[in-house]
């Protein structure tokens, strides 16, 4: 046996001790998001230890680098130092370079020092936060991580962003949002490099900012009545008298604390204070601004049409709006308000004297041009502050206002013809940017608005338009993410909507449009998904999710089922029956031909292991598969599913009752038979129908299934009845009659609709499938 020197045994024990070798770093090991606008790999490494110094030169480099500091000493159980003095190496410097742009910054590591040069503070924050994932993930971690690599490879970033507006819209008012989840909020937009907070403070379902002169805004406007057992979209009209007990609001001392952290993270706080649709909170509190003073309560749910707006005709409301933004000013230190403008419902106006006095003094021929007046007076006022405003798009109706930004939520169309008009405009089109949609199928997500915009759309998204001149595309600021919060009551709920599909939108906004790549970007993902992990984000997990399309071949009685993934190239296996998905899943490669009753299972796999939520689906072949359905009463033609064969195709449906696969009854009772061809033994019957209140679908209030050898006398062989019952969820629900077997040929299936819903409108009855068996 070799025996090894003294001194070997000391170096071989100092490598053990060290815990690592040095690793080599490549291109393919940077996993920033949003992606550097050049990055440069080097040879070395830098190492962070608790001798390593934060040489600062002023407090607010001291503030930023506190933060980095911080997450050392929690994640590495050591503390870096703040020092006003370079040392012979092991630090991290700032230095100031008056020619870079705002939010430029430079990154240069080597093996002895960290630099960060920037014009200011936005830059130097920016740096650090692309130190901080160039850092190992458990740099994130809430608890002491001995095992890590404190290092991260020498580098040179030159980065800077490629739009100046880069923004997060939160609703307030839908649901409240307290100043912890701000707080929250703001970090992580910093974390992304995103720079705009927009706080929508008003709505008609509450007021979310203490206006002192105006007490009853929040005494009355902030609370409603807590209808959250019912759905959104189906919840009953408030009387006035009813005192509300669910909301809250922010008090000014708050709102002064968030914007003073957000200025600190380089993010400013936009706030919306809507004008002049979407008020019925303010009006409940005040009467006297709408235009008949009418007295109405806080709405708990969805409101349409929003015909209680501000009048236009009297000078109080003015007086009042006034008011309102001096106060806010106050607060916000912004560039600009933000008003609204959108979604307002002009009826009132139509009728009342003083619109109509206000109409004719000002020779203005309709309510758009009113509207118009409303906005522009608004607006000289606002600028008489010093502030700029912006308004949804709508505001474009009746003449844009001289110094008006236009946010452009209706697609992009109202951001073109703004800036062909020579104004100021933010892209945020509600396909891909409105983060109340679907990101994944809806059987598998949280009730969410009646959209999809799943990531990969999101990456997709670019502010300038395709056609727009050079001229024009200068004059888009940027773009946003906007969350309506209808269906959000809480910041789980939030944050899920918002993670990741922010990652995405971040790096549509910053990084140049010639360096976004999908599949290089979902690589950088996987990293930032862990460093969620660690930070506690309650983030989407739906573009792992494997989904499945279906199409009948009658003829041939066969069901071919497509698998698919956000990912591009996705390792997708599957397995038939009820076996589990492992490493003997059979690796998808086309589609699926099923013949007979089967279980499908299906999952995205990674390094050989199932990811995500594993894709279930039973295929059931029943004895109606393909035979002819005789409709008694005519399903609606808005929903004729997938042809003369849906009720029988063994295709089920999904949540998203717009996919093809469903037959509807507006008002009307289903009634409809399934000729079976010939006569077959049968003793159950299965109707699979969905119910989702908030958009008027409701189940059946009763089912009844009757048999008939000849098609003319037929037997009543079962039944159910059921009242109707408040359901805030959207389900999909399998009703089955069971009966003593029977020799039929024909199936007559009634289903009894709800016709009027406790709100008074009409209900739709939604049927997939009716399983013979």
């Amino acid at each position: 046996m070799r025996i090894l020197k003294p001194f070997l045994v000391i170096l071989f024990l100092a490598v053990l001790s060290s815990g690592y070798s040095q690793k080599t770093y490549t291109e393919k090991d940077i996993q920033i998001i949003p992606k550097p606008t050049q990055l440069v790999v080097k040879e070395g490494v830098f190492k962070f230890s608790k001798e390593t110094k934060f040489v600062v030169s002023g407090d607010f480099q001291k503030e930023a680098s506190s933060a980095l500091i911080q997450k050392f000493e929690t994640a590495a159980g050591w503390k870096p130092e703040i020092a006003t003095a370079i040392q012979a190496n092991n630090f991290v410097q700032f230095k100031v370079d008056p020619a870079l742009k705002n939010e430029a910054y430079i990154l240069d590591v080597n093996s002895k020092s960290i630099t960060i040069t920037a014009k200011g503070n936005a830059g130097f924050i920016y740096g650090l936060e692309s130190i901080r994932q160039l850092l190992p993930e458990a740099i994130e971690s809430q608890y002491v991580v001995t095992s890590a690599r404190w290092e991260i490879p020498a580098v040179t970033i030159n980065d800077q962003p490629r739009f100046q507006w880069r923004g997060l819209m939160l609703d307030l008012s839908r649901h409240f949002f307290d100043k912890k989840y701000i707080l929250q909020t703001i970090d992580r937009l910093a974390m992304h490099k995103m720079n705009v907070l927009h706080l929508h403070l008003v709505d008609d379902q509450g007021w979310r900012i203490e206006i002192k002169k105006y007490p009853k805004l929040t005494e009355v406007g902030a609370w409603r009545v807590d209808q959250e057992n019912t759905s959104w979209n189906a919840r009953l009209t408030v009387n006035p008298d009813e005192k509300g007990t669910y909301g809250g609001f922010l008090t000014q001392e708050e709102l002064k604390e968030i914007v003073k952290y957000a200025a600190a993270k380089n993010i400013e706080i936009i706030p919306e204070i809507e004008m002049p649709a979407h008020v019925s909170s303010a009006i409940a509190s005040y009467p006297e601004l709408a235009c008949f003073d009418q007295r109405i309560g806080v709405p708990s749910g969805g409101l349409w049409p929003i015909t209680d707006i501000y009048c236009a005709g009297k000078e109080s409301t003015f007086e009042f709006l006034q008011n309102v933004i001096d106060e806010v000013i106050a607060i916000f230190p912004s560039r600009y308000i933000h008003i609204g403008g959108d979604e307002a419902t002009k009826t009132n106006w139509e009728k009342c004297p003083n619109c109509q006095k206000r109409m004719k003094d000002n020779g203005l021929k309709n309510t758009h041009e009113l509207q118009s007046y409303f906005v522009k007076r608004m607006e000289k006022y606002i600028n008489s502050k010093g502030k700029k405003i912006i308004g949804w798009d709508e505001i474009l109706e009746g003449g844009l206002a001289p110094e008006a930004t236009v946010m452009s939520w209706r697609g992009t169309q109202g951001g073109i013809d703004a800036a062909k008009q020579g104004h100021d405009v933010i892209m945020t089109p509600e396909t891909p940017c409105y983060f109340n949609f679907y990101q994944g199928p809806q059987n598998e997500e949280p009730i969410a608005f009646d959209a999809y915009n799943p990531l990969n759309e999101v990456y997709k998204f670019d502010p300038v338009v395709p056609g727009m001149t050079p001229q024009e595309a200068a004059h888009v600021l940027g773009g946003q993410a906007n969350l309506w919060a209808e269906h959000l009551p809480g910041p789980k709920n939030s944050e899920y909507m918002i993670f990741p599909r922010l990652a995405a939108l971040s790096e549509t906004l910053w990084s140049t449009k010639e360096s976004r790549n999908w599949v290089d970007f979902t690589g950088r993902l996987a990293s930032l998904l862990r460093r969620y992990d660690h930070l506690g984000i309650n983030y989407a997990k739906s573009a792992y999710l494997v989904t499945a399309s279906s199409a009948a071949d009658m003829s041939q009685k066969k069901i071919n089922v497509t698998l698919k993934n956000e990912f591009p190239n996705p390792d997708i296996r599957y397995v038939l029956g009820n076996k589990n998905i492992d490493h003997n899943a059979l690796k998808y490669t086309s589609p699926i031909a099923f013949t007979e009753t089967t279980v499908l299972k299906a999952s995205l796999f990674q390094n050989d292991k199932p990811v995500g939520k594993t894709f279930t689906d039973s295929i059931v072949f029943h004895k109606g598969v393909g035979r002819k359905v005789n409709y008694l009463t005519p399903f609606n033609q808005n929903y004729k599913g997938d042809g003369p064969f849906q009720m029988v195709n063994a295709i089920r449906g999904s949540k998203n009752f717009h996919d093809g696969q469903w037959q509807a009854w507006l008002v009307n009772d289903m009634e409809l038979v399934v000729d079976l061809d010939q006569v077959e033994s049968i003793e159950e019957v299965t109707i699979g129908t969905l119910e989702s209140q908030g958009a008027g679908v409701n189940f059946p209030l009763f089912l009844k299934v009757l048999v008939s050898s000849d098609g003319i006398k037929y037997k009543e062989v079962g039944k159910i009845a059921r009242p109707y019952a408040v359901n805030p969820a959207s389900e999909l629900k399998d009703f089955k009659i069971s009966f003593a077997k029977q020799n039929a040929r024909y199936v007559k299936v009634i289903a009894g609709n709800l016709k009027k819903s406790p709100k008074g409108e009409s209900s739709w009855l939604f049927v997939d499938e009716i399983l013979v068996n």
